[in-house]
């Protein structure tokens, strides 16, 4: 344990982030206070119960298991004894209409045969550059990007000389994802395939820079279930920040950040209590706290996100149904018939895209369906489309809603998929509903968008211009995503620790401590 004078710690929100920052810092024997809104953990994480059934209705993806087991290595624990994980061949399956379709597999080889077939050896030829790209650009990335505390450009290319400057243009931060994708595929489809990957930060790829195809290399590198369903991800941490003394307080909402001198000094609850803290790890998205949402007294420490810069939000349904037609995959994306057209309705027009691209999320499937009996049980599904970060400005009431699902599900039916919705069993989730539970975004998942290559970096680090106040989670560095969440986690807990060093007189704000 650190020689340290004061270690009372109080983390606010349960998301990964606030987790893993807990376990992080109860680990090394902290004095760690987690408070909770929400009666479990997750944020975003969340889980949708419809009967007897529980439904994934956050992220589904999960992929760089290495944070993790880093993670419980450095508590002296191993991942693998809260969660067991079971590989994916079939990374995902992919579908135009009902007889153009395509699986992405985490073996390149395989992938690489099945774009051959599908789009031509050439094609299949150019995919094998693109995963050399990608792999590179990944490579270049790692340490001095998405390990790093708070990264900058200067920082990863100022100390290599001309090596940084061929870094840089390898990762291409000053070409857009979409015209990338055009030097290295023809067909159109696969353009569009590898574009949706700038959704995952919750950005269109005709705007995002092409440093994000590294997602596609890391979903090659292993994509996983875990048994019991993503959320056993948050209630495992949870668990194990308990087991190294963590206090865990679900139901408990964060009024305030307490400052004195310049400092934080606790937090208030909407209860009245106060309890004190010698440092906070704010685990909320960024737009809360720069909008005052946690008190005046540390707005400053964050801007707002302006509503032109906000990510996507999303409309979701999670169901349990039958269904029938098309061969679902754990995880199935049916792509719109104009993919410029979609991003155009949700990005410039800030409304529900016309021909929308639909994901889904079987749930009792693994690969090829072998865990589910399609079409004689029910089974439980998140349907997803993208939607405009709006949920604080603009009404999606039950016509609009509706018009969505005909959309969505009408998209589902031309490519063969059918399900057999019953409305008691299915739940909506609008961006309203998410700016409910993540006030000040507008329902934005992902914090700012990454548009144009500053956006990385506009994203703060985890130190703050408070004393002891700390930043957390999907809408700071490295932004958003299950393992990037975890990272800004650790970079907090590791940043509040090295400041804990450098200095025997208590917190240093952000521009007096040493960086990690």
């Amino acid at each position: 344990m650190l020689p340290v004078r004061t270690n009372r710690v109080v983390v606010v929100g349960a998301g990964i982030a606030g987790l893993t920052s807990a376990l992080a810092l109860a680990a090394k024997g902290l004095d760690v206070t987690l408070l909770e809104r929400a009666e479990q953990p997750g944020g975003k994480m969340r889980q949708i119960g419809i009967g007897s059934s529980q439904i994934d209705s956050g992220p589904t993806v999960f992929t760089m298991r290495w944070v993790f087991e880093e993670l419980f290595a450095q508590a002296g624990e191993s991942f693998s004894d809260y969660v067991k994980l079971r590989p994916l061949d079939v990374l995902a399956r992919h579908a135009w209409s009902e007889s153009e379709r395509l699986d992405l597999f985490a073996s390149e080889e395989r992938s690489t045969d099945a774009i051959g077939r599908f789009s031509g050896s050439d094609e299949a030829r150019r995919y094998r550059a693109f995963c050399a790209a990608t792999r590179r650009i990944y490579q270049i990335l790692e340490k001095p990007f998405l390990r790093s505390a708070s990264p900058s450009m200067g920082t990863l290319i100022g100390g290599n000389g001309m090596r940084g400057l061929v870094d840089l243009r390898q990762i291409r931060p000053f070409t857009t994802m979409w015209t990338a994708l055009g030097q290295y595929f023809q067909d159109p489809r696969l353009r569009q395939m590898f574009g949706r990957y700038a959704t995952y930060c919750g950005s269109s790829p005709f705007e995002a820079p092409a440093t994000l195809m590294l997602i596609a290399h890391v979903e090659r590198e292993g994509v996983w279930t875990i048994d019991g369903g993503i959320h056993k991800l948050a209630t495992a941490i949870a668990k194990c920040a308990a087991k190294h003394g963590a206090k865990i307080r679900y139901g408990e909402e964060v009024k305030n950040v307490l400052t004195s001198n310049g400092a934080v000094s606790g937090v208030e609850l909407t209860t009245g209590e106060r309890p004190p803290a010698d440092a906070v790890i704010m685990n909320a998205d960024v737009a809360a706290v720069g909008s005052g949402l946690f008190g005046s007294g540390i707005a400053h420490a964050a801007q707002a996100t302006p509503v032109r810069s906000r990510s996507l939000s999303a409309m979701t349904w999670s169901i349990v149904a039958k269904t029938e037609g098309f061969p679902l995959s754990r995880h199935s994306v049916f792509f719109s018939s104009n993919y410029r057209a979609e991003f155009d309705d949700l990005f410039r027009r800030n409304t529900m895209p016309a021909d929308p691209t639909v994901y889904v999320c079987a749930q009792d499937r693994c690969d090829d369906g072998a865990a589910a009996d399609a079409g004689t049980s029910a089974e439980r599904l998140l349907v997803l489309v993208n939607a405009p970060p709006t949920g604080d400005r603009h009404v999606f009431d039950a016509a609009e809603v509706e018009r969505c699902a005909r959309r969505a599900f009408g998209a589902l039916e031309r490519c063969g998929l059918r399900i057999d919705r019953l409305p008691e069993r299915v739940q909506v989730t609008t961006p309203n509903d998410f700016n409910r539970m993540f006030p000040a975004t507008g329902g934005a998942l992902y914090g700012r968008s990454s548009h144009g290559w500053t956006a990385s970096f506009k994203r703060p680090g985890a130190r703050t211009k408070i004393a002891g106040l700390y930043l957390a989670g999907g809408s700071t560095h490295p932004g958003p995503g299950v393992p990037m969440a975890a990272l800004s986690g650790r970079a907090a807990a590791s940043s509040l620790l090295e400041d804990m060093k450098s200095k025997t007189r208590g917190w240093m704000p952000a521009g007096r401590s040493r960086a990690v």
